[in-house]
Protein backbone atom coordinates (compact mmCIF):
# COMPACT_ATOMS: atom_id res chain seq x y z
CA UNK A 1 0.00 0.00 0.00
CA UNK A 2 1.23 3.57 -1.10
CA UNK A 3 1.48 6.53 1.70
CA UNK A 4 1.12 9.74 0.28
CA UNK A 5 3.16 12.11 1.68
CA UNK A 6 1.33 15.63 2.57
CA UNK A 7 2.74 18.75 0.43
CA UNK A 8 5.27 20.56 3.13
CA UNK A 9 4.30 24.13 3.39
CA UNK A 10 7.24 26.65 3.06
CA UNK A 11 8.47 28.12 6.19
CA UNK A 12 7.71 31.20 6.39
CA UNK A 13 10.15 33.37 7.42
CA UNK A 14 9.66 36.21 9.63
CA UNK A 15 11.56 39.41 9.04
CA UNK A 16 11.66 42.38 12.11
CA UNK A 17 11.16 45.44 12.04
CA UNK A 18 13.20 46.67 14.78
CA UNK A 19 15.85 44.50 16.73
CA UNK A 20 13.99 45.93 19.91
CA UNK A 21 17.11 47.71 21.17
CA UNK A 22 16.74 51.50 22.19
CA UNK A 23 18.34 53.68 19.67
CA UNK A 24 20.03 56.10 22.26
CA UNK A 25 21.56 58.15 20.32
CA UNK A 26 22.42 62.31 21.21
CA UNK A 27 19.93 65.06 20.20
CA UNK A 28 22.17 66.31 17.74
CA UNK A 29 22.10 62.43 15.83
CA UNK A 30 17.91 62.60 16.07
CA UNK A 31 18.42 66.16 14.54
CA UNK A 32 20.52 65.36 11.53
CA UNK A 33 19.04 62.11 10.53
CA UNK A 34 15.70 63.71 9.81
CA UNK A 35 17.15 66.34 8.71
CA UNK A 36 19.40 64.92 6.05
CA UNK A 37 16.35 62.98 5.17
CA UNK A 38 14.00 65.63 4.36
CA UNK A 39 16.78 67.99 2.39
CA UNK A 40 16.99 64.87 -0.04
CA UNK A 41 13.13 64.30 -0.62
CA UNK A 42 13.15 67.98 -1.36
CA UNK A 43 15.85 67.91 -3.60
CA UNK A 44 14.65 64.04 -5.47
CA UNK A 45 10.85 64.99 -4.96
CA UNK A 46 10.79 65.41 -9.03
CA UNK A 47 12.90 62.24 -9.54
CA UNK A 48 11.82 58.21 -8.98
CA UNK A 49 13.83 57.78 -6.00
CA UNK A 50 13.43 56.09 -2.16
CA UNK A 51 15.02 58.15 0.71
CA UNK A 52 14.42 56.54 4.24
CA UNK A 53 16.82 55.93 7.07
CA UNK A 54 16.89 53.68 10.19
CA UNK A 55 15.15 50.97 8.28
CA UNK A 56 16.02 47.34 8.48
CA UNK A 57 17.18 46.26 4.72
CA UNK A 58 17.21 43.04 3.98
CA UNK A 59 19.28 41.44 1.30
CA UNK A 60 19.05 37.88 1.57
CA UNK A 61 15.85 36.23 0.66
CA UNK A 62 15.33 33.21 3.76
CA UNK A 63 17.66 34.54 5.54
CA UNK A 64 16.67 37.34 8.29
CA UNK A 65 19.91 37.52 10.08
CA UNK A 66 21.21 39.73 6.37
CA UNK A 67 19.93 43.04 7.44
CA UNK A 68 21.39 46.32 7.46
CA UNK A 69 19.82 49.63 8.48
CA UNK A 70 21.59 52.89 7.46
CA UNK A 71 20.96 55.55 9.12
CA UNK A 72 20.04 57.71 5.87
CA UNK A 73 20.16 55.89 2.41
CA UNK A 74 18.78 56.86 -1.35
CA UNK A 75 18.20 54.00 -3.91
CA UNK A 76 17.34 55.24 -7.08
CA UNK A 77 14.96 54.13 -9.33
CA UNK A 78 12.69 52.91 -6.63
CA UNK A 79 9.43 55.06 -5.86
CA UNK A 80 8.90 56.79 -2.71
CA UNK A 81 6.31 55.43 -0.21
CA UNK A 82 6.01 54.15 3.23
CA UNK A 83 7.45 51.04 3.83
CA UNK A 84 8.17 49.00 6.98
CA UNK A 85 11.39 47.36 5.85
CA UNK A 86 13.03 46.61 2.43
CA UNK A 87 13.47 43.94 1.09
CA UNK A 88 15.95 43.43 -1.73
CA UNK A 89 14.41 41.09 -4.05
CA UNK A 90 10.79 42.16 -3.48
CA UNK A 91 12.12 45.84 -4.89
CA UNK A 92 14.10 44.69 -8.33
CA UNK A 93 17.31 43.71 -6.81
CA UNK A 94 17.87 47.22 -5.39
CA UNK A 95 20.14 48.30 -3.83
CA UNK A 96 21.06 52.35 -2.13
CA UNK A 97 23.06 54.05 -4.16
CA UNK A 98 24.36 55.96 -1.82
CA UNK A 99 24.45 55.94 2.30
CA UNK A 100 25.05 58.14 5.26
CA UNK A 101 25.69 57.02 8.78
CA UNK A 102 26.08 59.47 11.42
CA UNK A 103 28.52 57.73 14.23
CA UNK A 104 28.60 57.81 17.43
CA UNK A 105 30.09 56.09 20.43
CA UNK A 106 27.55 52.85 20.11
CA UNK A 107 28.04 52.68 16.60
CA UNK A 108 31.58 53.61 15.91
CA UNK A 109 32.91 50.47 15.08
CA UNK A 110 30.14 48.99 13.11
CA UNK A 111 30.01 52.49 10.42
CA UNK A 112 33.70 51.81 10.55
CA UNK A 113 34.07 48.23 9.70
CA UNK A 114 31.01 45.69 9.61
CA UNK A 115 28.78 48.34 7.70
CA UNK A 116 31.04 49.12 5.04
CA UNK A 117 32.11 45.66 4.32
CA UNK A 118 28.45 44.96 3.74
CA UNK A 119 27.74 47.73 1.66
CA UNK A 120 30.69 46.95 -0.37
CA UNK A 121 29.59 43.37 -0.90
CA UNK A 122 26.42 44.73 -1.67
CA UNK A 123 27.26 46.85 -4.36
CA UNK A 124 26.87 50.10 -2.97
CA UNK A 125 28.53 52.85 -5.15
CA UNK A 126 28.94 55.90 -2.50
CA UNK A 127 29.21 55.68 1.07
CA UNK A 128 29.75 58.93 3.29
CA UNK A 129 30.11 58.58 7.59
CA UNK A 130 30.07 61.58 9.93
CA UNK A 131 31.59 62.17 13.17
CA UNK A 132 29.60 64.99 14.35
CA UNK A 133 31.39 65.96 17.59
CA UNK A 134 34.87 64.58 16.21
CA UNK A 135 35.55 61.98 18.67
CA UNK A 136 36.20 59.05 16.35
CA UNK A 137 37.11 60.46 12.87
CA UNK A 138 40.21 62.66 11.69
CA UNK A 139 38.26 64.51 9.26
CA UNK A 140 34.58 64.12 10.87
CA UNK A 141 33.50 64.27 7.61
CA UNK A 142 34.64 61.42 4.73
CA UNK A 143 33.65 59.55 1.89
CA UNK A 144 33.76 56.76 -0.19
CA UNK A 145 33.85 55.24 -3.59
CA UNK A 146 33.19 51.78 -4.45
CA UNK A 147 36.07 50.81 -6.79
CA UNK A 148 36.56 47.51 -8.29
CA UNK A 149 34.56 45.81 -5.36
CA UNK A 150 36.39 47.91 -2.75
CA UNK A 151 35.90 50.98 -0.90
CA UNK A 152 38.40 53.94 -1.84
CA UNK A 153 38.42 57.27 0.10
CA UNK A 154 37.30 60.43 -1.29
CA UNK A 155 40.50 62.96 -1.26
CA UNK A 156 38.87 66.27 -2.52
CA UNK A 157 36.72 68.45 -0.27
CA UNK A 158 33.75 69.56 -0.31
CA UNK A 159 32.85 65.43 -0.65
CA UNK A 160 30.51 65.12 -3.97
CA UNK A 161 27.77 62.42 -4.88
CA UNK A 162 27.96 61.51 -7.95
CA UNK A 163 24.97 59.24 -7.77
CA UNK A 164 23.00 62.28 -6.55
CA UNK A 165 25.02 65.38 -8.12
CA UNK A 166 25.07 66.99 -4.05
CA UNK A 167 28.13 68.24 -1.91
CA UNK A 168 28.26 67.01 1.42
CA UNK A 169 29.72 69.47 3.57
CA UNK A 170 30.68 70.01 7.54
CA UNK A 171 29.52 73.00 9.57
CA UNK A 172 30.59 72.77 12.50
CA UNK A 173 28.67 69.93 13.93
CA UNK A 174 26.15 69.67 11.55
CA UNK A 175 26.44 68.17 7.64
CA UNK A 176 25.06 69.79 5.25
CA UNK A 177 23.91 68.89 1.58
CA UNK A 178 24.97 71.49 -1.41
CA UNK A 179 23.42 71.17 -5.31
CA UNK A 180 26.15 70.53 -6.84
CA UNK A 181 25.24 72.85 -9.86
CA UNK A 182 23.80 75.43 -8.25
CA UNK A 183 25.07 76.03 -4.97
CA UNK A 184 22.19 76.19 -3.16
CA UNK A 185 22.01 74.48 0.16
CA UNK A 186 19.35 72.19 0.73
CA UNK A 187 16.52 73.44 3.69
CA UNK A 188 16.03 71.38 6.22
CA UNK A 189 12.32 70.80 7.39
CA UNK A 190 12.80 74.27 9.70
CA UNK A 191 14.08 76.46 7.24
CA UNK A 192 11.66 75.08 4.53
CA UNK A 193 8.86 75.98 7.22
CA UNK A 194 10.25 79.82 7.28
CA UNK A 195 10.66 79.76 3.82
CA UNK A 196 7.21 79.11 2.76
CA UNK A 197 6.26 81.65 5.74
CA UNK A 198 8.22 84.54 4.19
CA UNK A 199 7.16 83.87 0.43
CA UNK A 200 3.91 84.01 2.64
CA UNK A 201 4.63 87.16 3.95
CA UNK A 202 5.81 88.24 1.43
CA UNK A 203 2.90 87.67 -1.22
CA UNK A 204 0.22 88.73 1.38
CA UNK A 205 2.12 92.27 1.83
CA UNK A 206 2.50 92.51 -2.17
CA UNK A 207 -1.31 92.04 -2.01
CA UNK A 208 -2.21 94.37 0.26
CA UNK A 209 0.25 97.10 -1.43
CA UNK A 210 -1.60 96.51 -4.59
CA UNK A 211 -4.94 96.52 -2.72
CA UNK A 212 -3.61 100.18 -1.19
CA UNK A 213 -2.94 101.56 -4.53
CA UNK A 214 -6.07 100.20 -6.13
CA UNK A 215 -8.35 102.03 -3.66
CA UNK A 216 -6.20 105.08 -3.93
CA UNK A 217 -6.43 104.99 -7.67
CA UNK A 218 -10.52 104.26 -7.59
CA UNK A 219 -10.39 107.30 -4.89
CA UNK A 220 -8.79 109.54 -7.02
CA UNK A 221 -11.40 108.56 -9.96
CA UNK A 222 -14.23 108.92 -7.44
CA UNK A 223 -12.43 112.07 -6.85
CA UNK A 224 -11.60 113.15 -10.28
CA UNK A 225 -15.50 112.11 -11.37
CA UNK A 226 -17.00 114.31 -9.00
CA UNK A 227 -14.91 117.30 -9.80
CA UNK A 228 -16.25 116.89 -13.48
CA UNK A 229 -19.64 116.48 -12.29
CA UNK A 230 -19.18 120.08 -10.44
CA UNK A 231 -17.52 121.74 -13.49
CA UNK A 232 -20.33 120.51 -15.75
CA UNK A 233 -22.85 121.38 -13.01
CA UNK A 234 -20.98 124.74 -13.15
CA UNK A 235 -20.77 125.40 -16.82
CA UNK A 236 -24.50 124.53 -16.95
CA UNK A 237 -25.39 126.71 -14.67
CA UNK A 238 -22.97 129.57 -16.60
CA UNK A 239 -24.77 128.83 -19.52
CA UNK A 240 -28.13 129.33 -18.06
CA UNK A 241 -27.10 132.80 -16.92
CA UNK A 242 -25.34 134.01 -20.11
CA UNK A 243 -28.94 132.88 -21.79
CA UNK A 244 -30.59 134.85 -19.40
CA UNK A 245 -28.19 137.93 -19.40
CA UNK A 246 -28.27 137.63 -23.45
CA UNK A 247 -32.68 137.34 -22.95
CA UNK A 248 -32.57 140.29 -20.64
CA UNK A 249 -30.45 142.35 -22.72
CA UNK A 250 -32.61 141.65 -26.00
CA UNK A 251 -35.65 142.69 -23.79
CA UNK A 252 -34.08 146.14 -22.85
CA UNK A 253 -33.22 147.01 -26.64
CA UNK A 254 -36.79 146.21 -28.18
CA UNK A 255 -38.57 149.39 -28.97
CA UNK A 256 -41.30 149.59 -27.03
CA UNK A 257 -44.92 150.07 -28.53
CA UNK A 258 -46.49 154.07 -28.18
CA UNK A 259 -49.17 154.83 -25.37
CA UNK A 260 -52.96 155.01 -26.67
CA UNK A 261 -54.57 158.34 -25.75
Amino acid sequence: MTTLKRPVRPRRVHYPESDGKPMGETDLHRDLMPDLIFALKWFLSSTIAYVAGNLFIYYEEGNPRAVVAPDVFVIMGVPQRRRQIFQTWKEGGRVPDVVIEITSKRTQKDDRERKPAIYAALGVPEYFIFDPNGDYLDPQLQGFRLVNGMYERMQTFPLRSDALNLELRQEDSILRLYNSQTGERLPTSDEEVLARRAAEAARLAAERELLAETQARLAAEAHAAKLEARAAKLEAEVARLRAALAKRAKSSTEPQAPEEA
